[in-house]
């Protein structure tokens, strides 16, 4: 941390921050961003217009940045004007950049069985599975405990995910039975997947080390990362026919929109629906010529 006093402005900030229970790196981005925004701004921050804000965001999209960061800073600057500063007039014309939407690289059944078969060691191969066994972020893999274990309701509990929810998500048999191997080869005390000082949880760096190697040993040429397998994870409950909205409650999404993404790569689904041109009853490849 730096020595240099902080500002009464800068204080007030993580001070509404800290009230709202915001996590220390969302308050650290905060308030990059804001600095950022009085940096271009040349003076101090409460005395910015709202053609200041706009001159800003205009700024920010010349510099050719993605629109993730444009709407972080976004989100960022309206909890500084609205919250505050108490000047919510400022940001009303201050909109979200509309980001494309890709659909998410996913693995077949087999390819993602190849891939756990090739993980570096035990450790990460219960890792991994649990990643695509239950779902989960790879903090959340990172940051489950050995008490997040319930053996007797056959679930493992998520504490604090995305959004600051805790849920519950299925354990299947065969994960249990791996996690028990696991534990029964290292002991860990709490957390399940301890990190290199045991004191610390796995970091996600290690996962993503683990994943690119297990891909790479298992001849797997897709884009892989340890979010893919929480990606098939949905793709292949959605080919199954749950419900979408059991698999929304699984992932913690807080929208069903963003659970309905994995529509567009579940394969099984989209083939079995029946086109309409089916029901008019037509042989149009009977008589047609060549192409």
């Amino acid at each position: 941390m730096s020595d240099k006093p902080i500002s009464p402005l800068r204080q007030r900030m993580i001070d509404d921050m800290t009230a709202r229970r915001f996590g220390e790196d969302t308050q650290r981005d905060y308030v990059r961003h804001v600095r950022n925004f009085t940096a271009f701004l040349g003076r101090s921050p409460d005395t910015a217009t709202s053609e200041d804000l706009r001159r800003y965001q205009l700024h920010l999209a010349k510099q050719q940045i993605s629109p993730g960061s444009i709407n972080a800073a976004g989100t960022a600057l309206r909890f500084f004007f609205k919250v505050t500063l108490e000047r919510p007039d400022l940001v009303r014309h201050l909109a979200p950049v509309q980001r494309p939407r890709k659909a998410p690289v996913v693995l077949s059944e087999e390819e993602v069985a190849r891939l756990l078969k090739s993980a570096p060691g035990l450790k990460y191969k219960a890792a991994l599975s649990v990643a695509y066994g239950a779902g989960l972020r790879v903090s959340e893999v990172a940051n489950l405990k050995v008490s997040d274990i319930d053996s007797e309701r056959m679930t493992l509990r998520v504490e604090q995910g995305k959004g600051r929810r805790d849920r519950y998500v299925m354990l299947s048999p065969q994960l249990l039975e791996l996690l028990r191997e696991w534990w029964q080869a290292a002991r860990p005390q709490a957390w399940l997947f301890p990190g290199q000082n045991p004191v610390n949880p796995m970091s996600a760096r290690q996962l993503v080390r683990a994943v690119h190697a297990a891909a790479q040993a298992a001849g797997i040429a897709k884009r892989v990362s340890p979010h893919t397998l929480r990606h098939s994870f949905a793709t292949h409950l959605l080919e199954q026919n749950v419900d979408i909205r059991v698999i929304q409650v699984l992932l913690g999404h807080a929208k069903l929109e963003t659970t309905a993404l994995y529509t567009r790569v579940a394969v099984n689904t989209i083939r079995d629906v029946k086109s309409p041109l089916e029901r008019l009853g037509l042989n149009l490849a009977s008589r047609s010529p060549p192409v």
